[in-house]
């Protein structure tokens, strides 16, 4: 079997030229401060939908004085030297003062 080369170029190789080339990219570099704040705008209003959704799913339990709660034993233990058996939570413990 003979090989045959097709001598059909793309329309990006074709047209290229790089004098525009080069000017694109020089016009491209004076733009990437705004493409950087419409980035940061879009991200922000993403961040602010997202804890907006979450938040109407919340249910606040406000605790007072007395009630009993159970603490998390991964932030009690930060060396993490709990084995992979041990218990999730500590307590219950009882609520003395709120700050």
């Amino acid at each position: 079997m003979i090989q045959v080369k097709i001598g059909v170029h793309s329309p990006g190789v074709a047209h290229f030229n790089e004098a525009n080339n080069e000017e694109g990219l020089r016009n491209l570099l004076d733009l990437v401060e705004e493409l950087r704040d419409k980035a940061a705008i879009i991200v922000a209003a993403y961040q602010q939908r997202v804890s907006c959704y979450y938040s109407k799913r919340v249910n606040p339990r406000p605790l007072r004085e007395g009630d009993l709660v159970l603490r998390n034993a991964t932030i009690a233990d930060p060396t993490g030297t709990r084995g992979k058996l041990a218990p999730n939570w500590e307590g219950p413990y009882k609520v003395n003062k709120m700050l």
